[in-house]
């Protein structure tokens, strides 16, 4: 029997009558009259009986039935399987980022991930740029959004946007009022920085450097967030990349525009060769969109506004 056989026997034995088969399936009532007969011919097999104008299964072709409601349970068990990929069911979403990211971009690309698929598993790693190599190539997670690009024969680079860092001081601060800043007018404040030896602190030296600028670190810290938190307290100012502090992250601290360029690429490493699920590409496409609505501009280096979402 044919697939549309098998439906059209179906039809005939859930309803009853060849008409109502016909509006089930919406077609001709002869055609499922003539099909039906097709059927019991090339098979040799009486399906029903006719009483008062109703069909009825014929004892002999029972057990057929018992099959054919088997084949149609497996049908509705796969449309629920495939339902239930279409909204993330089933699957899992794991991805890594370094914390300069994942304060404020990572959770507006996870909304939009999820308004999509609404009942994916999703698990966010925070880790530093150290573990992101051993996280892909482990297999621990699928994609690390990076605030650099490295050189690693195991994975591959794909770009998220461009950013700019930003002087920080606290509400209240005599620059507060400034709309820009130089970097010789930072240097004359406690600072309170980021490793140089980290990307975002590796800008800030060299800038510093080329001005042949002298400046004291009074307090180091590793994190965006713990810098922030900081600078609120009123300990000193900051250096601090833009993603971390983007769509106001971050209250009770003022952004100022930094003169000199300071200017960043970022980027979500994957591990060479493995093949991306939906969700991530998803979510890799969702990320960058969040981060390149706040990229500076490349004609005169003002960051642009964060614009509202796209529903």
């Amino acid at each position: 029997m044919t697939l549309r056989q098998v439906e059209v026997i179906r039809a005939v034995m859930v309803t009853g009558t060849i008409g109502g088969a016909a509006k089930l399936l919406n077609v001709s009532a002869p055609g499922i009259s003539r099909l039906v007969k097709y059927t019991e011919r090339s098979l040799g097999i009486r399906f029903f009986q006719r009483q008062n104008g109703r069909y009825f299964p014929t004892p002999e072709a029972e057990n057929i039935f018992e099959q054919i409601n088997g084949v149609y349970k497996k049908v509705d068990d796969l449309s629920e399987i495939i339902s239930k990929i279409g909204r993330g069911g089933l699957s899992e979403l794991r991805i890594g980022s370094v914390p300069s990211i994942s304060q404020v971009m990572v959770p507006r690309a996870i909304e939009r991930v999820r308004r999509r698929y609404p009942d994916l598993g999703i698990d966010i790693n925070i880790l530093k740029l150290e573990e992101a190599i051993d996280y892909l190539l482990l297999g621990r997670g699928e994609c690390v959004a990076m605030s650099y690009r490295l050189e690693h024969s195991g994975l591959d680079f794909m770009p998220l946007a461009s950013g700019e860092l930003y002087c920080i001081v606290p509400t209240g601060h005599e620059l507060a009022r400034r709309k820009q800043v130089s970097a010789a007018e930072i240097t004359r404040y406690p600072l309170i920085g980021i490793d140089p030896n980290d990307p975002y602190g590796r800008i800030m030296a060299e800038m510093f450097a080329r001005h042949r600028l002298d400046y004291n670190i009074t307090i180091r810290a590793r994190f965006g967030t713990t810098v922030c938190a900081l600078v609120k307290a009123g300990l000193g100012i900051a250096i601090i990349d833009q993603f971390t502090v983007a769509h106001g992250g971050y209250p009770g601290i003022e952004l100022l525009k930094i003169t000199e360029p300071t200017r960043f690429d970022t980027y979500v490493a994957v591990k060479r060769g493995a093949p991306l699920s939906l969700h991530v590409e998803h979510f890799i496409e969702a990320l960058r969109a969040e981060m390149r609505a706040v990229e500076p501009s490349r004609d005169n280096g003002k960051a642009a506004p964060a614009r509202g979402r796209k529903k």
